[in-house]
């Protein structure tokens, strides 16, 4: 089993130490869902949200947060991404959360397309919950990688839903 890589021989945690590495083409792309109700996936749809277009302010947010992710994550190396891409995709009760990111450099830009994934997710949330508190994020991973020592990585099978049916909310008030 390789070891990992964030610690040192005493236990410490420890910036990965990449400035030996070649620089190669790094490529990598991440996806995860946000379930809701109906209604909720209506208001996205028709771009009916008193917010604005929810999916357009959750694209800019995407891309802020993969260009952020060395903020965000304490031993991930700030790296200049060449390309940042976002897609979302209508799905049965969900939205689809698609980020491509690519890199020229020494280290990999999965986490830069992991943590685009969540916080367009998280940007969805926070615009929508006004009307559905129970929406739920679910089936968030790393479906391709690229680049580097490791070379390609694809996943075997895809990342798949959790719940086949809308959410429901339940006001707490009328749960006693």
């Amino acid at each position: 089993m390789t070891k990992l890589t964030h610690f040192d021989q005493s236990g410490q945690a420890v910036m990965v130490d990449v400035g030996n590495k070649p620089t190669t083409q790094r490529a990598a792309v991440a996806e995860g869902r946000i379930c809701m109700q109906a209604g909720t996936l209506a208001l996205i749809k028709e771009r009916g949200h008193k917010k604005g277009d929810v999916l357009a302010v959750a694209r800019i947010a995407a891309i802020m947060g993969a260009k952020k992710t060395a903020e965000l994550i304490p031993l991930c190396h700030p790296i200049p991404l060449t390309q940042v891409s976002v897609d979302f995709v209508i799905e049965d009760f969900c939205v689809l959360c698609r980020v491509s990111a690519q890199s020229q450099g020494q280290t990999g830009v999965e986490m830069e397309a992991l943590t685009a994934v969540q916080v367009g997710l998280l940007t969805i949330y926070d615009m929508c919950k006004a009307v559905d508190r129970g929406m739920h994020m679910e089936a968030i991973g790393l479906v391709h990688k690229s680049g580097g020592k490791s070379g390609e990585w694809n996943r075997d099978a895809p990342l798949t839903r959790q719940a086949q049916s809308a959410p429901t909310q339940t006001n707490q008030s009328q749960a006693k």
